[in-house]
Formats: C-alpha cells, structure tokens, sequence
C-alpha cells in the first residue's frame, strides 16, 4: 500500500519524473513485510511465480486505468465511478463503499503497523503495545487518529517536503537492504528454500502455495489507480504510457528482489517466523542490531506521513460519492476550511472501529493487510470490466485504429481475468465480511436516492444487493456458529 503523491500548479513532467511519479504511487508500507509473508507460504520458485501473474496482471490493470483516463476523461471522481457508468448506481455504491473501506483498513494497518515496530525498536514497550493489538495500543492509535482528524479539519494538506521526506524514509532503507542482503547472500541457504516444501510428504503443492501469496501482492501495489492520475501533468502524451511500464517494471523489480534476495539470507521457516517488518529482521540476521533499528525508523516516519496521504484520499472517495449524490449529501459539505468535515469524521471513524475490531483478531497485522487488498478487489474487478465493456461495444472507439482497440480489447480481458481470479484467491471470509459491511450500509444509498428522488434500484441493482445480503447473512451465521473465525 503505498501513499499519494500530490502535483500543484501546471508544470509539465519530463519522463524521468513521471516515472518517479508512478514509482511514488506504488511503494508504500507494505514492502517492508514481504519478506516474512511470501516465506510463510512459498519459496524461491513460488514467489518467482507469484511475481510473474502479479507483474502481468497488474500492469494490465494499470493499463485500464490509463485506457479509461482516455476513453472517458470527464470520469474523474475516482475508481467507483467508473463501476456506476457501467453498471448503475447500486454496483458504484458497492464500489465506492468497498475502496473506502479498504482505504479504512489500511490506515488501521499502518497503526498496528508503527505500534509493532516500536515494541521492536524500544522492548521495554512490548508488553504493553504486543503487536498492534494491546488495549493500550488501541489507546494510542485512537489518540492519534483522532489528532489527525483535528489537524485535517483545519485545513492541513499534505505537502510537497512531506512527500519527499516520506519518499527518502521508504526508498533509502530498501536501497541498502538490497546491497546488503547481496553481499551477504549464501548461496547454499538460498538452494536449500527453493522448493518451499512441495516436494517433501504433505507439504503444499506449489499451486496453493502461489494462491496463498496472492492477497500481500495486492496490498504492496495499491496506488497503481494513481498512475493513470500523471497524465495530465505529462510534457509529452506518449511518455504516459512508457512512464506507467518503466515505473511499474522497476517497482516489480524492487518487490521481487526484496522477497526472493531474503532467502539467501535465513531458511524459509526462520524468515517466516520473523516478526513484522520482516525486512528489518532480515536485515538484523545480516548486519547486526543497526541495521534492524534503520530500516524500523524509515519505517515509522514513512508510515506517519502516508497515514495523512491515505486519510485524505479515504475521505475524498466519500465526498465524491456524495458530491454525485450515491451518498447523502451530509458526507459532501465542507467546513470553512474548505475540507470535506463530515466525509473526515466519519473515515477516523471507521478507522477506529476497526482498529477495535483487530484486537479481537488472532494476527491484527496480517488481518488488516489482508482485509485492505481483499475489499480493493471488487473496485478493481469492476473497472476491469468496464474498460472490458467498452472495447465489446466499441464505445468511444468510432475513428479508432482496430489494431489499437483489439490491443486495449486484451488488456482489458487480462485484466478483468485477474482480478477474479484475486477475489477466488482471497477466500469465501473476506467476501462475507465484505457483505457483512456493505449490506447495512446500503441504507446510505437509500437515503441518497431519496434525496436525489430517483428510483432506489434498477434491476442489475436489485440482483447485486441480493448476493451482497447473501453474503452478509452466510457469513454472519458461519461467525455466530464458529464455523468461521478471524
């Protein structure tokens, strides 16, 4: 999960720095628990695997981005409109719901995330922060998610110095994580976790051993919709498409290399035990104690400053929806300061319910990584479709070379077939849980179509808001019986 990257004023980009725009876009917090998540499941073939559907498949997705940008640039209040242009009003209610609650779950991330890490660098704190999921660790994320919610409403934006710092704090630890783990790469270690366990007596067979990789490649490439944002700021139209693929491969690079160069450092099951970031721990069993503490604090000040980037882009998914009347017009007013309060208020709320609810969960870390990829699924799903849609009906392509529309036809199709297969990959729990979420919240979108005096659901709608209750109450009967646990 990465943070946003604002651009002011009406400078045009060159190359190089739309590509560091689109590299901004994508490195996030989440890299710096790959190591520990890819050796839980796989080993070196796997994640070479794994690496490969999630390099084509979210480049293609990125390319859908791009695409519709193009196709229909007067869309731009964020990924669920394109849901509602395609599909009606109820499936980008869904949409915009299901991103800003991901948007939620990983800024609850981010917090059991800091609280984490500062029990490793101070353990004298560990007894009472644990792993993020402590009451008084829940305490002190509250404060702080409300602290910010009183900066925001004030009018604090996040910027430019904020990003390059939050910049420097995440790129400069990985770049010596790199060069380190290389020098003191063994090759016999790294031999020894190349199979990951399928070939010996009950070990995963390597299909569900990439399958369970799945959702942490999401989670570290949330932000790639932002790379199609660049394009207006481009000096020349073609560099967008070859900003999006230079960034995105170095990107690719950097996470594969992160996850794979680590088992030539520890065996699978050491690295898998490692605590979360397990870049630092990596980092620590090669170098010593300092190099641990370095990559923890680049962490902590990165994660501070993409919470901010992150609580803003939550709430602006909510003032668009409201602002376009999918949800009450309540979520779309702005104080004197210009800041959508209400949309603010009601995303530290969510946040903190959620930090709540993980510290009832059995891995809070892992939960609310896992919880965010899987609720940006759908969003992803339906603009795969749309852009699928488009190319089907040829709309918008009338005086379009074929060649270019039977290319965007393919990419679109990729796109679309990977973002399914994501949300199979994901598990039937966080499809209940995301019907859990999204059923009552659809008394919002009854309350905006009353306002807006429309119908409440045409019947692509109607048949959407039969499987989302479906799900909803599958799920709550399969938590209430045990069936399914969290």
């Amino acid at each position: 999960m990465a943070s946003t990257t604002q651009v002011t004023g009406a400078a045009k980009l060159t190359l190089p720095a739309l590509t560091a725009m689109v590299v901004g876009s994508m490195v996030g917090a989440g890299v710096f628990q790959l190591p520990s998540r890819f050796a839980s499941q796989t080993g070196v073939y796997g994640a070479l695997i794994a690496w490969s559907i999630a390099g084509l498949g979210m480049l293609c997705l990125a390319f859908v981005f791009q695409t519709l940008a193009v196709r229909k640039p007067d869309l731009d209040n964020g990924v669920y409109v394109y849901a509602r242009e395609g599909f009606g009003a109820y499936p980008g209610f869904v949409s915009a719901v299901g991103f800003w609650a991901s948007a939620c779950a990983g800024n609850a991330f981010y917090w059991v995330l800091i609280m984490t890490t500062l029990s490793q660098l101070f353990p004298e704190l560990e007894p009472v922060l644990g792993r993020g999921d402590t009451w008084t660790a829940f305490g002190v994320s509250a404060v702080a998610v409300w602290g910010f919610f009183s900066l925001i409403r004030r009018g604090v934006k996040e910027a430019v110095g904020i990003n390059a710092v939050v910049t420097a704090a995440k790129l400069v630890p990985l770049v010596l994580f790199l060069v380190l783990v290389i020098v003191f790469f063994d090759p016999e270690v790294f031999v020894g976790n190349l199979t990951g366990g399928y070939d010996v007596p009950g070990g995963d067979s390597l299909f569900l051993q990439v399958q369970g990789t799945m959702l942490v490649t999401v989670f570290v490439f949330l932000g790639i919709e932002g790379a199609s944002v660049y394009s207006r700021y481009a000096r020349r139209r073609q560099d967008v498409g070859r900003a999006t693929v230079l960034g995105f491969v170095s990107v690719l690079a950097l996470f594969a290399s992160i996850s794979i160069l680590s088992f030539g450092i520890l065996p699978k099951s050491e690295i898998a035990a490692l605590s979360q970031p397990s870049v630092g721990g990596v980092l620590e069993t090669a170098v010593g104690p300092w190099g641990g503490a370095f990559i923890r604090v680049g962490l902590i000040v990165s994660v501070l400053g993409a919470y901010l980037a992150w609580q803003l882009l939550a709430a602006d998914v909510v003032y668009a929806a409201a602002s376009d009347g999918d949800l009450p017009g309540y979520l779309a007013r702005r104080n004197a300061h210009g800041v959508p309060q209400n949309a603010v208020l009601w995303t530290s709320v969510l946040v903190t319910l959620i930090l709540f609810a993980v510290q009832f969960v059995s891995n809070a870390l892992d939960f609310t990584l896992d919880l965010t990829a899987a609720l940006a699924l759908t969003p992803f799903a339906l603009v795969s479709c749309y852009a699928l849609k488009l190319a089907l009906t040829r709309e918008t392509y009338d005086g379009v070379d074929p060649r270019r529309r039977n290319r965007e036809l393919v990419i679109a199709a990729v796109s679309t077939a990977y973002t399914l297969f994501l949300i199979w990959a994901a598990g039937y729990v966080f499809l209940f849980l995301a019907g859990l979420l999204l059923a009552p919240a659809t008394v919002l979108y009854v309350l905006a179509r009353r306002e807006q005096r429309a119908r409440v659901f045409t019947t692509p709608g109607l048949v959407t808001f039969a499987v989302v209750t479906t799900f909803a109450v599958v799920g709550l009967i399969l938590l209430a019986t045990g069936t399914v646990t969290i």
